[in-house]
C-alpha cells in the first residue's frame, strides 16, 4: 500500500483509499468499521501523545507504576467530527475533523490499513489531506484547501 501525504488541515482533512478492484459490500463494511472504530477512539481522546506512558517505559511493564495524577492532569485530545464513509468505483473516501488528537492517530490508522490490505481488502494507495483529481469534491464538499 502506497501513502501519500498532501495538502493536511487537521479540522478539514480527507482521506482517500484506492483499492485494487471494487470492493464488495464485506470489505466495505471492513473498510466502514476501521474507520469508525479508529474515529470513536479518537472521539475518547485515545490518540494523545502527552500520555503515553506505557509505550515510553518501554518493553518491560511489568509491575508499572501507572500514574493517574499525570494522566489526569494532560490535556484532552478528541477528534470532533467524521462524515459518512463514501465509496465511488475503485476509491473510497471520508472527512475528518481530528480535532486536537495528535499525529499518533495518523500512524495507527496507516498501521491498521496496511494489515487490512494484507488480509482482507486490497488497498493500492491510501492518500491523506488534499483533494483527489480522479474523484473532485463538490461545492458543498469543497475544503479551506481552495
Amino acid at each position: 500500500m502506497k501513502v501519500e501525504f498532501r495538502e493536511f488541515n487537521p479540522f478539514d482533512l480527507w482521506i482517500w483509499l484506492e483499492f485494487d478492484t471494487v470492493p464488495s459490500a464485506m470489505e466495505q463494511q471492513f473498510v466502514e468499521e476501521l474507520f469508525d472504530s479508529w474515529f470513536y477512539l479518537g472521539k475518547l481522546g485515545g490518540f494523545n501523545a502527552e500520555n503515553l506512558q506505557v509505550q515510553d517505559t518501554g518493553v518491560e511493564i511489568s509491575y508499572m507504576e501507572y500514574d493517574t495524577e499525570m494522566a489526569e492532569k494532560a490535556f484532552m485530545s478528541p477528534m470532533h467530527n467524521m462524515a459518512e464513509f463514501e465509496f465511488l468505483g475503485t476509491w473510497g473516501r471520508c472527512w475528518f475533523d481530528l480535532g486536537t488528537s495528535d499525529p499518533i492517530a495518523i500512524d495507527i490508522l496507516i498501521n491498521a490499513l496496511s494489515q487490512l490490505s494484507k488480509e482482507y481488502v486490497k488497498i493500492n494507495k491510501l492518500i491523506i489531506g488534499g483533494q483527489n483529481e480522479d474523484w473532485p469534491l463538490k461545492k458543498q464538499h469543497q475544503s479551506a484547501l481552495n
